[in-house]
């Protein structure tokens, strides 16, 4: 099955993606964004659910007897960054930018939506998720759930996509388990006491102690983990004192700590606790460690997984098709949703920038990138490879 025509001819789904882009909201903020999608769905005769999980959508199809459901998931909330491109289908508003795709994937959904409503090729029913606030942790994924996602609009199967700058345009990249890391937060206060800085003895130096943590914090990686298992654990802030001539009372650390199995989280975790309370000791000062689990690893399931890619090289050609990409340590909520049901996340590739109008901004085209702008070409692609998956899924 080759792309389908009809979604490839059909300008108008390119039209929505560029309004998107240039309306872009933040998470749990998409009120603009998911009336447009609910009414575009609910003309071509879905049934319609808006304000699940607050801002979310969910439009129902059903054709035949059948008894099978699949969920096909998009997420639609923009980032809080101001656009360098100066195209016209750019942001129309400072400091929010469609920097991640998000657009593309609700008007990849729609295309798809809108060519299953006409075709009516399956048996069975069709929930398509439009998914609020991905970005910044804030787990639109997990309030949908949480507002009983899956018992009101319950799936045999989950499958959803993100474009991926840099791969080739419209091949796919996935692999089954682990896939990409789960994303977790943390912060160490350290409580020293202050003097001048040419009394040290009269004091507690706070800063020693950070250094210390700092440094005791990078040997986890390098003398705790297994080597063959992917986890990073990156120092990102250290903040403490205001004066050259002072030593402060008081310090602290923040970073993000990635991993794709539970059992080193848990390890992760549990080696920072030992260094931070040891290194306070060491240093006699006070410390305590806030360790936030923010979105868990995305894990496909291996048989949704062998489907999706059965599905994927019969829409684009069996090259074109990277079932065995490598594991990433960026993270995305649509985890959540594969906890609660089998499924297949996969990567569309958006190409290297070529696409990008004249006006473009100075920068790659990366993912949360100020001149970043998702490749209008992987529309019919992706909406292809959602339609097959449906009438495959419920044959």
């Amino acid at each position: 099955m080759p792309i389908i025509q009809a979604i490839a001819d059909n300008p108008e789904f390119r039209q929505i993606r560029r309004d998107l882009h240039a309306h872009p909201e933040l998470g749990f903020q998409e009120e603009r964004t998911s009336a447009l999608v609910a009414d575009y769905l609910q003309h071509w005769g879905y049934e319609v659910t808006r304000g699940v999980g607050g801002t979310g959508v969910v439009g129902t199809l059903r054709r035949g007897q059948g008894a099978r459901r699949i969920g096909l998931r998009a997420d639609m909330d923009a980032l809080p960054m101001q656009e360098l491109n100066t195209f016209a289908h750019r942001s129309q508003h400072a400091g929010r930018m469609h920097a991640c795709g998000h657009d593309g994937h609700t008007a990849t959904l729609l295309a798809a939506a809108w060519h299953l409503a006409q075709s009516c090729k399956f048996d069975g029913t069709l929930h398509c998720i439009f998914q609020p606030a991905e970005e910044g942790g804030q787990a639109g994924a997990r309030a949908m759930i949480e507002d009983g996602l899956f018992e009101r609009f319950d799936c045999d199967a989950v499958f959803g996509l993100h474009n991926a700058p840099g791969r080739a345009i419209g091949s796919f990249g996935v692999r089954a388990g682990p896939f990409m890391s789960s994303s977790n937060r943390f912060r160490i206060d350290v409580k020293g006491k202050g003097t001048h800085a040419s009394q040290p003895d009269t004091g507690v130096d706070p800063l020693m102690c950070a250094g210390q943590i700092l440094m005791g914090l990078q040997t986890i990686i390098s003398r705790n983990r297994t080597p063959d298992d992917a986890a990073v654990l990156s120092v990102t802030q250290i903040h403490g004192g205001d004066a050259v001539n002072v030593i402060p009372d008081s310090a602290w650390l923040g970073g993000t700590v990635r991993a794709q199995s539970a059992d080193t989280l848990d390890m992760i975790e549990q080696r920072m606790k030992d260094i931070v309370q040891g290194s306070a000791t060491a240093y006699d000062c006070e410390a305590q460690l806030h360790f936030e689990r923010s979105y868990p690893a995305l894990v496909n399931d291996p048989e949704q997984t062998a489907f999706a890619v059965s599905v994927m090289q019969e829409v684009v050609g069996v090259e074109q098709v990277d079932d065995n990409a490598p594991r990433l340590t960026n993270s995305e909520d649509f985890a959540f949703m594969l906890q609660q049901r089998p499924g297949c996340y996969v990567l569309l590739g958006n190409g290297e920038g070529d696409h990008r109008l004249p006006g473009h901004g100075p920068g790659p085209c990366q993912v949360h990138n100020p001149s970043y702008d998702f490749n209008d070409a992987l529309i019919p692609v992706g909406a292809s490879y959602f339609v097959r998956l449906v009438e495959r899924f419920l044959k």
